[in-house]
Formats: C-alpha cells, structure tokens, sequence
C-alpha cells in the first residue's frame, strides 16, 4: 500500500511499482486516516509518507499499524530527516525511511529490504545522520528564551499582566505595588523588548514562546522592595 498526503504522489508511485511488477493494494489519502485502511488491508508493505518527520506525532500512524498489524514491514517517506527523524521514524517501529526524490529503484530496493525484515535506509542518509551527530551544527537562537534571559522576575510579571491586558492600575494592585512603580517597570520592559507600545510587547511575547516559560521565573520572584 502506498499512504501520503499529496493523492497525486501516492497514485503516482503505485502506477510506477505497478509497472514492475508489484500487486499494490491501495493509494490512499490523507496520512491521518489511513491506518485503519492499512490495518484493516494488512499488505506486506506500506510506504507511508510524512512532510514533516521532526513534527510532534508524525509517526503516531507508524504507532498504530504496528501495534495492530506488526508483520506490515512500514517504511516512511518523507523529506531529508534529521538524525532525530530518522530515530523517530525506528522508534515507532518502521523498517526504513525513503527519501521523496528517491529514484524508483531506490524505493524497490527499500521494499525488498522491509519484506526480507532489514532496516531500509540509504547509506548517504546514515551516513549524514551520522556526521550531524558527531559534528552538531549549532542550534538555532531561541529568541523566547534570549528576551526572557534580559528580563528580571518582576519584570516578566509585569509582561505577562501586560499580555493579559491589564493597565497600570491593575498591576499595582495586584502586584502590591504603586502606580508609578507598576508604571516605571512597564517602561522597561518595552525598553528592553525593543518596542514601542503593549501592544507589541504581549504581540512578542506571545510569538516567540517567552509567556510559556514564564512561570519559574514568576515563582521564583521576590517581594518587590
């Protein structure tokens, strides 16, 4: 069976593997519903495909067949994984990851693989996941976490009353503080975020992820002086 979002590619390769002389059972789309489908099928081999292999559940389907149907070899298509997605993709109990713009013979030779019960995966990809392992590129620059990082405590209180639109006179109050306090923490924040209003201060906040780490740092806040 071949399962994938885009109808167009699984009907696709499974005229092509048709043409080779593979009995395909079924293309199917999208991803979400087609476990069932193949459970319910249970062909020797699904070529399941996934965009995004990095994406919280992405193998959850890999999850599902296997546990209802573990003698279906699956074998994930998806985009250049990262070594992450590749050990993603083994976790959830699929016998090998196929590139998109794999050539045919590559995808045939993978089948064959997954049906003699070998772990299907180009060599130049482990041989990438490999080198990215032992040699890590340097992590994106988490923004949430650099702002956050320039805020005290107090400060980050004031951002996230800010983000849930509260003016001055709510702040002091509820930080038991005065109004020009309340007001004069307000303004650096605004300073220190680079913006120019509440409005963009709880905007940002909001986008780069610094209200959900927000928390131990208001725990661990002190009593304003």
């Amino acid at each position: 069976m071949v399962v994938d979002d885009h109808r167009l590619l699984a009907e696709a390769l499974a005229s092509a593997l048709k043409l080779r002389g593979h009995r395909v059972l079924a293309a199917a789309a999208p991803v979400a519903g087609a476990a069932d489908l193949v459970i319910a099928r249970a062909p020797e081999v699904c070529l399941l495909g996934t965009a995004g292999p990095a994406e919280p559940g992405a193998f959850d389907p890999v999850v599902k067949i296997k546990r209802d149907r573990p003698q279906v070899a699956v074998l994930v298509l998806g985009p250049v994984p990262s070594p992450r997605g590749i050990a993603a993709a083994f976790a959830a109990g699929a016998s090998g990851y196929v590139r998109h713009d794999e050539r045919i013979e590559g995808v045939e030779r993978a089948i064959m693989k997954a049906r003699a019960g070998e772990a299907a995966v180009a060599p130049q990809l482990l041989q990438g996941a490999f080198g990215e392992l032992l040699n890590p590129a340097a992590q994106p620059d988490d923004e949430g976490q650099r702002l956050l990082q320039m805020l005290t405590p107090r400060e980050v209180e004031v951002l996230v009353r800010v983000a849930d639109g509260e003016d001055t006179r709510l702040i002091a109050a509820g930080m038991g503080i005065a109004p020009s306090t309340a007001r004069t923490h307000v303004q650096r924040v605004l300073m220190k975020l680079g913006v120019g209003s509440r409005l963009e201060a709880a905007a940002l906040a909001a986008r780069t992820g610094l209200l959900d780490r927000a928390g131990p740092l208001m725990d661990s806040a002190g009593p304003e002086l």
